[in-house]
């Protein structure tokens, strides 16, 4: 059966199923149509579906030209779960979110298997993509597989090979970021690389299935804890009056023992605010207490009410408050030349100044009205950044430093600019560093 399999997958004549649509399912997508795979794309969303059918992309670095060419290299996308039946492989690529105690929520996860598993078969492989804790495959998805009657290992073959996205960077794409996967058995870790080895440059095998799922922790809790020390750094030299954003500049000309990493408002996207969590919240199962990771999440949570103080000062000393003042933010992406707002700290910022009372707008090149969010809303659109409009606001906080902002005019026309992102290097009466 595996052999069989393993064929299917090396000539391209097995069916692809991605399960969920968004910033990672779709790329994936993409990739397999590409080198010649029949895909199923399966949804939730019908406007997501009916978008893609229509030809249509959602995601501002995905074109619509290559929706229409996968659809004509036979990609259908639906929110049919019973269509799993048709496919040799499922990936499951689905939110994993906390829930409102900071605990990890895998609702999306296990509502997914549990629609897919009455139509699963002998002779697949199935691959979760989404970031958890250490254990879920083999404790959560195995036993759901196996409460079918089938045996993981022999009937179905069972990985864990976390997703690598991030959207919108031109240096590394799908294809050329390497694979880390991980099987139940050894059996399901040749599946899972015959799965990817097609369509990514390099997969890397490890031991097990917790294994892979605690790599794709480590990267992202590396990358919080650096940040963290970033934020916290930016704090201190504040105090002291030095310009932190010099200062890394200045260490990143060290050629060895030293990687910049940058402070800002916070920290957004779907993996590093969340992430960590998944893990603390695991390490207590084990009488672990991880200090240190929480410490960095400590800190960069506390972010957007350190830039709210500087901004309160700042109206403060121009005989103004947050309360009644206009303030427009600069971009509400995670992070710059990107559509993507997930957990931005932007939101969250627009959320604290609203709530002491400021009225808010907010201007984004690659966010033309504020998306539907889980836990925020706003009836806002982008406001177009011109002299007239940048006039009009008693703060113009930088929030997300797009590439496309015209930073000359924003300058010139701002009467009191909040730079979160060190981007104006000279300083200005109307500019304070937060």
């Amino acid at each position: 059966m595996k052999v069989e399999l393993i064929d299917k997958l090396d000539s391209k004549t097995a069916r692809i199923g991605i399960v969920g649509l968004g910033y990672v399912g779709l790329p994936l997508m993409l990739r397999y149509c590409e080198v010649g795979y029949k895909v199923i794309g399966f949804d939730i969303d019908q406007s997501k579906v009916d978008s893609l059918k229509a030809g249509n992309s959602y995601i501002e670095h995905i074109s619509s030209g290559s929706i229409r060419r996968a659809t004509e290299l036979g990609f259908e996308p639906t929110t049919d779960f019973s269509r799993a039946k048709e496919v040799d492989a499922l990936i499951l690529c689905v939110p994993t979110p906390l829930n409102k105690y900071r605990e990890p929520d895998l609702s999306f996860v296990l509502n997914t298997t549990e629609s897919l598993v009455p139509h699963l078969h002998k002779g697949m492989v199935l691959s979760l993509e989404s970031t958890t804790y250490p254990g879920t495959t083999e404790e959560e998805l195995k036993p759901r597989i196996e409460s079918r009657g089938f045996k993981v290992g022999t009937d179905i073959f069972l990985v864990f090979s976390p997703e690598r996205e991030d959207p919108g960077n031109q240096h590394f794409t799908t294809r050329s970021i390497p694979k880390v996967c991980g099987g139940c058995t050894p059996a399901c870790l040749e599946a899972g690389i015959a799965l990817y080895r097609q369509v990514i440059d390099k997969v890397v095998p490890v031991s097990s299935t917790q294994a892979a799922e605690l790599t794709k922790l480590l990267e992202n809790i590396h990358r919080s804890v650096n940040i963290g020390l970033a934020n916290e750094m930016k704090m201190v030299a504040d105090r002291m009056g030095i310009d932190i954003h010099e200062v890394i500049r200045a260490a990143a000309t060290k050629p060895f023992g030293f990687v910049p990493y940058y402070p800002g408002p916070g920290i957004g996207g779907h993996c590093i605010p969340i992430d960590p969590f998944y893990l603390t919240w695991k390490a207590r199962e084990y009488g672990m207490h991880t200090r240190f990771i929480e410490l960095a999440g400590e800190i960069n949570s506390s972010m957007p009410d350190y830039v709210v103080s500087k901004i309160s000062l700042a109206l403060n000393q121009r005989n103004k408050s947050i309360n009644g003042s206009s303030i427009l933010v600069l971009g509400i992406a995670y992070k710059k030349n990107v559509d993507d707002v997930r957990e931005s700290p932007s939101v969250l910022l627009m959320e604290r100044l609203r709530d002491l009372g400021a009225r808010i707008s907010y201007s984004d090149p690659h966010v033309a009205s504020f998306p539907k969010m889980r836990a925020h809303s706003f009836d806002l659109a982008s406001v177009p950044l011109t002299s007239d409009n940048l006039k009009q606001f008693d703060c113009v906080l930088l929030a997300t430093d797009h590439d496309k902002f015209d930073y000359e005019l924003i300058c010139k026309e701002a009467s009191l600019l909040v730079d979160c992102r060190g981007k104006f290097l000279q300083p200005a009466d109307n500019i304070v560093r937060a």
